[in-house]
């Protein structure tokens, strides 16, 4: 054994805000020997003179080796963080350094110290959290860490956050960013009108007087008043000129703070409208402590159309508000406390229910465990009347409009199937109250159709099909996929796969049983090994996403990318293969929250040559629009996990408000689209572009709301539940896991010209879908043994596009 080296620097990622130090040293540093510390592959040794305690750590000469020390903080804070090491080496020893499992700095450089006698102090400043706190350096290279003798902490309390004003309420105003020395990504440009006003969502630890100072530019002469209102009491300020529009000044009042939620709102009072608002600074902590989760539900009182869910409550250090209860991924209901009644549920289902604390400052806990409840049949009752025979009209090459005589019920009419009435596959969902009889249907090209119409009651019973539609047939059209072959069967939930560079071979991950296989264009399917530190979450989270390094050879570059979820939260790892075995593993990145749902997992090198990532919001919706949460976002990062050069706010987010992104692809020009899974309304495909926000959970689709950004499509979620895409010849085929089928979207440079799907319920439900290389051609694999699914193994099928 050798030496070994981390590194130390440390960023506070609180959700909703960024709490920044301030004050005096609460207390004199406090050491922590790393021979009382927590190893992995190393050892104490005292052979070398100059240490302090009872010896020193030497870790073993592997990346992934690492020592962690378990900190204790007064309050939340900055620690000023002294770590002595020695390396007797002539080269760097590189180390990552974690803070509550997030890299805080990747690869930080520890120098040589002239010989293994010779000890050095490198310091540097993490934000820790009130109480235990886990401070981990993990060597970055082969070669290990330094040798290490002590780690001194000295935690001063906070005495601030920042809300920016950009990511909160904006009425009557823009996001901009045309002049220079804002902070955060930008700032907000109001109205010129009376009434236009920024609204934060302020969360305190503690109720109390704090002082909120208000950052912002006016570039008039004309002052610009301000009524700011806490809670509902207003009181109005001046905000004179600042000469220019670059120079940003401060105006201070004192308020009253509830513990936990507040809101505050700066409105304009003249009909010139408010100053540029760059930031709200609010004294003292924020809360940003979870609930804990709240116990195993239990189902009663079960009808065809509700239930009565209990469970034992969870607790907060200030109090848990409500209650958000899951059918699997989707939001179906919110209780102030238990128990809670469900009505509206389809008859004869079985429903897996799951339920989150949420407080008042909109922390939210991990899952309950899951209950799994079935809804009675439907009382004898007579079903919706055959709806009338579809006309078909406005027949395109990928669509079609389907018009319809209603169907009559006595509980009335919930929704209408339009199906192909050869195979029974449903082709659109129309609902409502009542639902339309007419609407727009998606439909293969160069095919010959018969359309039926099924109309649903509100007990959930289905009519009599419609008579069949007269005979049409659709024209043709390009990059159309054809019937499929099967490559590899007897899969367990494939969620992802990646091809080598010169195409000889893929590698594809197993979410629930953590293995990795190879597979060979004619089908050879061997495991080459299993990823290490993976934990399911019982729901979307396991292994998920890989990538080969885009100049992957098996010798001289063997790296290969996982995202996965792990003990602390979901984190993304690079290991080695030489063709035939995995090795070796180290995190390059942690602190990406995780739940049950919502984790996001896919990665991807981009044309730039960086590591793209989607995460998803972890179940708590306050993480997309956060920018120092790296939850419900796209990431940008280096191959150590670092921001990527050219990021637009300087960190590893890339794009932001995102729910739960799933599949990435560029087109020909080199543009990042990506496809993102709505809640109860709209599922979506948005073309990513750097800094932007994509609206969640302000928006679920398409909306007006100043500063988020429209998706270039939707679908209703019973027809897509997107997951992975590819593009070929610019078109992007995307996989359907609740839709059932393989949707076809042509781009015509930065929007979608036609959309229409294929393989319609042949298949089940599908999640990967990727690019076969030199030629025009995919795979895509069902996903039916995951717990959405029929329980039967999955297989991965090629298809041509011509």
């Amino acid at each position: 054994m050798n030496s070994w080296k981390p590194r130390l620097c440390v960023l506070a990622l609180v959700a909703g805000a960024l709490a920044v130090p301030a004050g005096p040293a609460d207390a004199a540093p406090t050491r922590y020997e790393a021979e009382n510390a927590t190893l992995s592959q190393g050892a104490v040794e005292s052979n070398h003179t100059g240490y302090s305690g009872s010896g020193f750590v030497n870790g073993d000469n592997v990346a992934g080796s690492y020592t962690e020390w378990t900190v204790d903080a007064p309050g939340a804070g900055t620690a000023t963080l002294a770590l002595r090491y020695a390396n007797g080496t002539t080269g760097d020893r590189p180390a990552d350094l974690s803070v509550n499992g997030s890299v805080v700095a990747a690869s930080r450089a520890f120098a040589p110290t002239a010989n293994w006698d010779t000890w050095a102090t490198v310091t540097l400043t993490a934000q820790v959290k009130a109480g235990s706190n886990t401070i981990r350096a993990t060597a970055a290279t082969a070669g290990g860490n330094p040798n290490w003798d002590y780690l001194d902490a000295d935690v001063q309390v906070s005495g601030f956050t920042d809300y920016q004003a950009e990511t909160a309420t904006i009425a009557r105003g823009v996001v901009e960013s045309n002049h220079a020395g804002y902070t955060g990504s930008g700032f907000v440009n109001y109205d010129n009108a009376t009434g236009s006003y920024v609204e934060f969502q302020v969360s305190a630890a503690a109720t109390g007087p704090q002082s909120l100072t208000f950052r912002y530019a006016n570039g008039t002469t004309i002052d610009r008043p301000l009524s700011v209102s806490v809670n509902g009491a207003a009181s109005t300020r001046s905000f004179p000129g600042t000469g220019a529009w670059t120079t940003w000044n401060e105006v201070t009042l004192n308020a009253t703070l509830n513990a936990g939620a507040n809101t505050v709102r700066a409105t304009a009072t003249t009909a010139d409208g408010g100053p540029n608002l760059d930031r709200l600074r609010v004294s003292g902590p924020a809360d940003t402590q979870k609930p804990t989760a709240p116990g195993q539900p239990v189902c009663g009182e079960i009808t065809h159309n509700s239930l009565k869910l209990d469970w034992p409550p969870a607790t907060d250090d200030i109090g848990v508000v409500a209650y958000d209860i899951y059918q699997q991924g989707q939001l179906i209901a919110t209780a102030p406390a238990p128990p809670a009644t469900l009505t509206g549920l389809t008859p004869d289902f079985g429903y897996q229910l799951s339920v989150f604390a949420r407080d008042a400052s909109g922390n939210v806990s991990l899952s309950s465990p899951e209950a799994a409840c079935h809804t009675l049949p439907a009382p004898p009752d007579d079903p919706p009347s055959p709806p009338g025979t579809p006309a078909v009209s406005g027949v395109q090459p990928t669509s079609a409009t389907v018009t319809w005589a209603a169907s009559t019920d006595d509980g009335g009419v919930r929704a209408y199937l339009v199906r192909d009435h050869a195979s029974g596959a449903v082709l659109a969902t129309v609902t409502g109250a009542p639902p339309a009889t007419s609407t727009s249907v998606p439909l293969e090209c160069a095919h010959t159709y018969q359309l039926d119409v099924v109309a649903r009651d509100t007990a959930g019973q289905l009519s009599a099909p419609s008579a069949a539609s007269a005979a049409f047939t659709t024209g043709g059209c390009g990059t159309v996929p054809q019937t499929p072959t099967s490559v590899a069967g007897g899969w367990d939930v494939p969620w992802d796969a990646s091809w080598t560079p010169d195409g000889s071979f893929a590698l594809v991950t197993e979410r629930d049983t953590f293995k990795v296989f190879k597979v060979t264009p004619s089908g050879t399917k061997t495991q080459v090994g299993t990823v290490p530190n993976v934990q399911t979450t019982d729901g979307e989270g396991g292994l998920m996403g890989l990538d080969l390094s885009p100049t992957w050879n098996g010798t001289t570059d063997q790296e290969v990318f996982f995202m996965h979820t792990a003990a602390e939260g979901n984190r993304i790892a690079k290991m080695n293969f030489n063709g035939s075995t995995l090795s070796g593993y180290t995190t390059i990145l942690q602190g990406i929250d995780k739940n049950r749902y919502h984790n996001g997992g896919r990665i991807r090198f981009g044309p730039d040559g960086y590591l793209y990532a989607t995460t998803g919001d972890a179940q708590q919706s306050a993480n997309a629009p956060n920018l120092n949460s790296l939850n419900g976002k796209i990431l940008r990062l280096t191959r150590t996990g670092a921001a990527a050069p050219g990021n637009p706010f300087g960190t590893r987010v890339y794009s932001y408000g995102h729910r739960n992104p799933q599949g990435l692809a560029w087109d020909s020009a080199g543009r990042l689209w990506s496809s993102e899974l709505g809640n109860s309304a709209r599922d979506e495909l948005n073309l990513i572009q750097p800094g932007k926000n994509y609206g969640w959970p302000t928006c679920e689709g398409t909306c007006t709301t100043s500063g988020m950004t429209n998706p270039k499509y939707t679908w209703g979620v019973a027809e897509a539940s997107p997951s992975g895409i590819a593009i070929v010849g610019n078109t992007v085929f995307m996989a359907a896991l609740r839709g059932q089928r393989l949707w076809r979207i042509v781009l015509n440079g930065e929007n979608v010209s036609t959309v229409n799907s294929y393989f319609n319920g042949t298949y089940g439900r599908l999640r990967v879908v990727e690019k076969v290389p030199g030629a025009a051609a995919i795979w895509f694999g069902s996903t039916n043994s995951d717990n959405n699914g029929d329980g039967s193994a999955d297989t991965i099928r090629r298809s041509a596009i011509q």
